[in-house]
Formats: C-alpha cells, sequence, structure tokens
C-alpha cells in the first residue's frame, strides 16, 4: 500500500490521481450535461463537459472523513 500511494494513478479514467491514506483515490471529476438533439454529432455524442472539479474539492478532506486507522 506504500507503494501505491507514492506512485500517481494515471490511466484512461484517471490523471494524476493519488491514493490516501485512508484508501481512497482522489482524482478528479467531471461535470457533465447531456447535449441536444441539434448538439449531438453522432450515436455517441452524448454530453459536453460543463466543469472539472479538482480532487482535492471533491472529496471529502481526510481530517473529516473519521477513518479509525488514521491517526
Amino acid at each position: 500500500m506504500a507503494k501505491m500511494r507514492e506512485i500517481p494513478i494515471n490511466d484512461f479514467m484517471t490523471k494524476n490521481g493519488k491514493v490516501r491514506e485512508d484508501g481512497r483515490v482522489v482524482r478528479d471529476m467531471y461535470l457533465m450535461q447531456a447535449k441536444t438533439l441539434e448538439e449531438s454529432k453522432g450515436e455517441w455524442d452524448l454530453v459536453k463537459m460543463v466543469a472539472t472539479v479538482p480532487g482535492n474539492e471533491a472529496f471529502r478532506p481526510l481530517a473529516e472523513g473519521g477513518c479509525p486507522f488514521i491517526k
């Protein structure tokens, strides 16, 4: 687990994510909005990104989590 916490997560879904001491993966979250039929350009063109919420704002702070394993 210590090694996993050291290495940033970079895969198809997560860019520069990290595993916190409590085991939670913290990464940016995305606010999406459904496209109208006029906006859509194809069968899989369904949503547009409205905003990116940084991981440190999207998840509850470690100190407020109440995890009994965190000292």
